[in-house]
């Protein structure tokens, strides 16, 4: 090793960057070097304690410890400056962590005898390392994991490590579909259960019966008991895989608004899970939300559960769910808010004169919300050649959307600033004006124009008649057939917001004000993957709205997202997954909570990862630059 290369880069890691010239050259003087592969396992619990101080140069390790029940937590990331094995020398035990290289690592090594002479010879050493290892890592890591069970104990950490398989019902009760619905229901009697898997001829499921199907489509209807159980079984059959987490059958839960799923293991029935199951897993699930929402009948009922909602975004974390699952579950249970307050808004207000359907916007119609959000809402309302019927339907909706802004707030969805509600007329209108406005807006693409696309064009259907929704996704994506002049204004707004990178792979932070020093996690890392995804869905005629999914259905459709689309995906995860734990301190801490962030506050790794995510947006920027340039640039 070139002892000058090695001066250098330790005058850049603490706690060597303190030491003196002497102190350095001493360091440097002992120091050895090796190279790990990537997934290579370094140290590993339980093993040989470590005997060296590795300090990474290059690449980065993961830190990871095993549970109870055999399952291993990563509890670190450490990357380029960091260091390792302290602990281990140290204590002289059995090493209590396993080290994994995420890349391909090369580390300086200083050996234990030197580790030990460094720290009796140099007090600042000695003061960094208790601060930083024993404090931080011994003390918080595993005091926090061990005594409180953070996550070893925690019913959500549940959620994310058991397989369906591990809770479904082993024994499947069966009927063919032509037996009589009074037979049926005796079986389910004798069995006791609550649904009852039905299947054909050939041994298929082919549909479920609840106790709900006997008593809303049964008992209620006063039906004919001797009918064929088919007539009332549940259609389409939700099934998931054996080996998929529990938190996948809640999802599908939320979802569909149902109480059973089936699971299938190497393609043959292996099951039945309820929500009785996954409650008694884990107690207080986001399923029992969901219960809570459903049990509510007045605007007042549902104050204190919405109040509850952002609470699961910290048990989520602490287990380190992605943070495509986090924002899945809470855009499930945030709908399923805003349509009980619409389901209470139609009693107030009684049936509405024609059908309509509510949609959301912003991130809300992309699926992406973490934290309460503004309301980006709209309403689409059946047409009618009815002068009479038109203005009833104005007059009802103008109430109707008013009553529900206000419920909303009172839950804690404050307005949006920009008025992009159905309580605003413009955006409270009949399908043919919406078809009229999506045409303007694309045929003539003035800045206000191509602003209005980016928030309108992510519509989702949230409620009522979903058919108007969909026909006027039908009509968009007709209407940008062919259009290369508005999807190349449109490039040309997106690629002007670029990430926060300068030459010298810096980062560009705010110079002055209140976040000075700081960046934009939402509007200069998420935004510019979502309008990128958003304009390349555009082009292909994709019908999702959730960045990842739209991520996953242009894999096969668009050359650029088929080589990056990995890359986008774990980009769009990390700064997604980085702004919600940011919020948490805040919350934490009693501060209102933004989307800044002070780079100096990362670690190497996400230091590294974060620069890696700003240059990949950079270059599809410049891919869409080039692409488009000759339209408009």
């Amino acid at each position: 090793m070139l002892l000058e290369e090695v001066l250098t880069f330790l005058k850049t890691v603490p706690p060597f960057q303190f030491l003196d010239d002497a102190g350095l050259k001493s360091v440097a003087g002992s120091l050895s070097m090796e190279f790990y592969p990537k997934d290579t396992v370094i140290l590993r619990q339980n093993g040989p304690a470590s005997n060296a101080l590795r300090i990474i140069k290059k690449g980065g390790v993961k830190i990871s410890i095993e549970s109870g029940n055999g399952e291993d937590v990563v509890i670190d990331y450490r990357g380029e400056g960091e260091t390792f094995g302290l602990v281990s020398i140290m204590s002289k035990e059995k090493q209590k962590t396993t080290i994994v290289a995420i890349d391909d690592t090369i580390c300086y090594m200083i050996d234990k005898g030197n580790v030990h002479k460094l720290i009796d010879s140099y007090p600042v050493l000695t003061e960094y390392f208790l601060q930083s290892h024993f404090t931080k890592y011994m003390a918080k890591t595993y005091g926090e994991m061990r005594d409180k069970s953070l996550f070893y104990g925690s019913s959500d950490h549940i959620l994310f490590t058991t397989q369906v398989g591990e809770i479904a019902a082993k024994e499947v009760i069966t009927a063919n579909d032509e037996t009589p619905v009074q037979e049926a229901a005796q079986l389910m009697s004798k069995e006791r259960i609550s649904s009852l898997v039905i299947i054909d001829d050939s041994g298929f499921p082919v549909g479920i019966v609840t106790d709900r199907d006997l008593r809303e489509k049964v008992v209620s209807k006063g039906r004919d008991v001797l009918e064929p159980v088919r007539n009332i079984m549940s259609l389409p059959l939700i099934r998931v895989d054996a080996r998929d987490y529990c938190f996948e059958a809640v999802l599908k839960m939320l979802k569909y608004n149902i109480h059973h799923v089936l699971v299938i293991k190497d393609g043959a029935l292996k099951g039945v899970i309820t929500n009785h199951d996954l409650m008694m897993l884990q107690g207080r699930t986001p399923l029992s939300f969901a219960k809570d929402i459903e049990n509510q009948q007045a605007i007042d009922g549902l104050i204190p559960v919405s109040r509850k909602i952002n609470k699961i975004i910290g048990f989520l974390l602490k287990e380190g769910a992605k943070a495509g699952n986090i924002t899945k579950i809470i855009t499930e249970l945030n709908d399923r808010l805003v349509r009980k307050v619409l389901e209470i808004a139609e009693r107030k207000f009684g049936r509405p004169p024609v059908p309509y359907c509510w949609i959301a916007l912003g991130s809300e119609g992309r699926k992406e919300q973490t934290f309460r959000t503004d309301q980006d809402n709209a309403i689409i309302y059946a047409d009618t050649d009815y002068a009479e019927l038109e203005n009833s339907a104005k007059k009802y909706f103008s109430a109707f959307a008013g009553f529900v802004k206000e419920s909303l707030l009172k839950c804690g969805f404050p307005p949006c600033p920009a008025d992009y509600m159905a309580s605003n007329p413009p955006w409270c209108q009949p399908l043919k004006v919406w078809k009229k406005y999506f045409s303007v807006w694309i045929s003539t693409p003035t800045p206000d124009a191509v602003l209005n696309s980016l928030i309108f064009f992510d519509f989702r259907p949230l409620y009522g008649e979903t058919g108007l929704a969909e026909e006027l996704r039908d009509s968009l994506n007709s209407m940008l057939e062919g259009e290369k002049v508005f999807l190349g204004y449109l490039a040309n707004m997106i690629t002007k917001n670029t990430p926060p990178i300068g030459f010298f792979k810096s980062f560009v932070v705010e110079k002055s004000g209140e976040h000075k020093n700081e960046l934009n996690l939402k509007i200069k890392g998420i935004t510019p993957i979502v309008d990128i995804l958003r304009l390349f869905a555009l082009e292909r005629g994709v019908r999702e709205t959730s960045t990842l999914e739209r991520i996953e259905a242009l894999k096969d459709k668009h050359t650029i997202v088929k080589e990056y689309a990995d890359e986008l995906e774990h980009a769009f995860e990390f700064i997604t997954l980085l702004r919600i734990h940011n919020q948490v301190e805040q919350i934490e801490a009693g501060r209102e909570i933004d989307n800044f962030i002070n780079p100096n506050n990362l670690s190497n790794l996400e230091k590294k990862t974060i620069k890696e995510a700003f240059h990949l947006i950079s270059r599809i920027q410049d891919f869409i630059i080039e692409r488009y340039k000759m339209l408009i640039w």
